[in-house]
C-alpha cells in the first residue's frame, strides 16, 4: 500500500496529475483546491495517496497534505457517497472549515458543495461527527462545553448571512472568526453586526 510519493511534476489540470517517478509516470485524480497550490512543471512535489480498487478500475487518489488524504479515506467509506463525491468534499472547502461545518451541523454550507444534496450533507453529519471528535480528541473541558452550547448561536448566525445573499462558505469564515474574537459570548444579533463588519 502507497502512502505517498515523491517525484517530478509532468502534467496537470484541475482534477489530474502526472507524477514520474523513475521513468514511469503515476496519473493522480486530485481535489480541486490543489490545483492552485501546484508548483511549476518539472519540479519535485509529494503526494499522498489513496488507492481505490473496483472490478472494472483501479485509480489513484493524491492530496498534499495527509489530513486531506485521511478526511478522504473516512468521507468515501460512509454510506452513499463514495470516492467521486469524497474528492469534491474535499477539494471545494479547506479540511478545517470542512470538521468544523460537520461538528456544528451546518448542511447550509456543505450544501453549497457541487454535488451534495441535503441527504447526502445530513448523512455525512450523522456519520463523520463523533469520528472527528475522536480523531481531534476533544476532551470534555468548561471551554468545549461553552462551544456545544454556543453551536447553535454559531448556526443560526450563518444562516441569517446566508438568508441575506452571503455565500455559506463566507459567512462561516467571518462568524467563526467574530465568535472567536469576542471575549464574552455574544448574542445572535451581535454576532451577526461583528460578521457584517468583517465581511
Amino acid at each position: 500500500m502507497l502512502e505517498y510519493i515523491r517525484g517530478k511534476l509532468t502534467e496537470a489540470s484541475p482534477h489530474k496529475v502526472t507524477v514520474e517517478i523513475n521513468g514511469l509516470g503515476y496519473a493522480l485524480f486530485i481535489p480541486f483546491n490543489n490545483y492552485s497550490k501546484l508548483p511549476k512543471m518539472g519540479e519535485e512535489i509529494r503526494f499522498f495517496i489513496s488507492t481505490v480498487i473496483r472490478e472494472d478500475s483501479h485509480k489513484r487518489f493524491g492530496f498534499l497534505l495527509k489530513e486531506e488524504r485521511d478526511l478522504f479515506e473516512k468521507f468515501k467509506d460512509v454510506s452513499g457517497i463514495g470516492p467521486k463525491t469524497a474528492l469534491a468534499l474535499i477539494g471545494h472547502m479547506e479540511s478545517h472549515e470542512l470538521k468544523f461545518a460537520i461538528l456544528n451541523g451546518n448542511i447550509s454550507v456543505i450544501c453549497k458543495i457541487p454535488g451534495i444534496g441535503k441527504k447526502t450533507a445530513e448523512r455525512l453529519i450523522i456519520e463523520m461527527r463523533d469520528k472527528i471528535q475522536t480523531q481531534e480528541k476533544i476532551p470534555l473541558t468548561a471551554e468545549n462545553s461553552k462551544n456545544d452550547c454556543s453551536s447553535s448561536l454559531i448556526a443560526d448566525a450563518i444562516g441569517a448571512l446566508v438568508h441575506l445573499g452571503y455565500n455559506a462558505i463566507q459567512a462561516q469564515k467571518a462568524i467563526q472568526e467574530s465568535f472567536s474574537k469576542s471575549k464574552n459570548t455574544p448574542t445572535l444579533a451581535e454576532l451577526i453586526t461583528l460578521a457584517l463588519r468583517s465581511i
